[in-house]
């Protein structure tokens, strides 16, 4: 019934999923009110909206059968799970999450709250813009050097470009990027998957550069079963 789901494998005990453009949610999914910042909310009781959680952009619980999740249209979707301690994590986390390191804020949230240790945490990076479709401006690409990513790992230059839709000019790799925040976390490289799923050009997914801003969004759920 829900073959649409886009599932992905982070535990006996997990778990999670993308929804595609025409997904059915199989089940209620809490969900905040995104503003491309950096703030974290504990998820502690089942009946939070998202006027609860105004200016949130990830997402922590330790709730069985409670499900938590990010929108997003090609911004990067982080799903992660401590199967050790029993608690999960969603994050919205575009360009601006990004340069603010918001996976390495929630990690650190996990560490100090639920005694999360980095080195037993699983992620996925969801569907979300590519590498060769994510063009930005120079000023964007500087944001990304000021805040000390590894330019050599998730910026490249492509001239002028041949008349496609963004080819030339500047270009982020946001899942590697992303990739790079949870290693600096303690994540370990053999425990992240990067789904490689670039939304731009997969018209099963939501793209608000594609079709706009106004465009509908993917959801992407995680949730601890009952044992």
């Amino acid at each position: 019934m829900f073959s649409d789901l886009l599932y992905y494998h982070l535990g006996s005990g997990v778990e999670a999923f993308s929804t595609r453009r025409d997904s059915i949610l199989p089940y209620s999914v809490i969900q905040g009110h995104q503003v491309h910042g950096s703030e974290v909310a504990i998820i502690d009781r089942p009946d939070l909206t998202r006027e609860d959680l105004e200016g949130y952009d990830a997402f922590i619980t330790e709730l069985p059968g409670v499900a938590i999740g990010v929108r997003t249209a090609d911004c990067v979707p982080i799903l992660i799970s401590d199967p050790r301690n029993r608690v999960i994590a969603a994050i919205h986390s575009g360009w601006k999450g990004t340069v603010q390191k918001i996976a390495l804020k929630t990690i650190g949230v996990m560490e100090t709250r639920f005694k999360t240790r980095p080195e037993d945490l699983v992620a996925v990076i969801g569907p979300s813009i590519g590498p060769a479709s994510f063009q930005v401006g120079e000023e964007v690409a500087a944001k990304f050097k000021e805040a000390g990513f590894p330019m050599d790992a998730i910026w490249s230059f492509q001239g002028q470009g041949d008349g496609r839709p963004m080819s030339g000019g500047h270009h982020i790799d946001l899942w590697e990027a992303n990739k790079w925040i949870l290693q600096e976390s303690g994540v370990k490289e053999g425990n992240i998957w990067i789904s490689g799923i670039d939304t731009f050009l997969d018209p099963s997914f939501f793209s608000a550069r594609r079709e706009s801003v106004e465009c509908g969004r993917n959801i992407n759920a995680i949730r601890l079963k009952f044992l």
